[in-house]
């Protein structure tokens, strides 16, 4: 796994937990849709005894115990990373990558933010990615 490998898994991570909680509110807004008939006799011990509403309800619950393992995969992760970034030499390296892959700014906020142009930006990336090749190659 090369450097911009490796930083990007936070991001990734990141946008999939995005993406679950999507999931959860769209469980949670179906759940409230869902009619449960209660004047249907229910006959228990049957291959499927539960409500349409208990069904989504389970789903709800094991879509947010995912999410929570993933938080607590992303924050850990989070963490490795800006550890093997804080021992970059060069503090504009470490600004640059904290911003891009930890705090997942776009190209042009962090131009802005470290008063360089776009290209300027790219080239800094390019060398504090080297940097980080050379560290991972190091600590093997």
């Amino acid at each position: 796994m090369n450097a911009k490998e490796y930083l990007s898994q936070a991001v990734w991570l990141d946008k999939r937990i995005d993406s679950k909680l999507e999931q959860l509110e769209s469980l949670k807004s179906l759940a409230m849709k869902v009619n449960t008939d209660i004047t249907q006799e229910r006959v228990s011990g049957g291959p499927n005894s539960k409500s349409p509403m208990e069904n989504v309800m389970v789903k709800v619950i094991d879509l947010e115990y995912e999410i929570n393992k993933d938080i607590d995969k992303l924050v850990d992760l989070k963490k490795e990373i800006m550890e093997t970034i804080n021992k970059l030499s060069d503090l504009n390296y470490q600004l640059l990558l904290e911003m891009r892959y930890i705090n997942g700014k776009c190209w042009d906020d962090i131009a802005s933010s470290m008063r360089y142009d776009r290209s300027s930006i790219f080239r800094i990336h390019g060398k504090a990615l080297k940097e980080i090749d050379r560290l991972k190659v190091e600590t093997k």
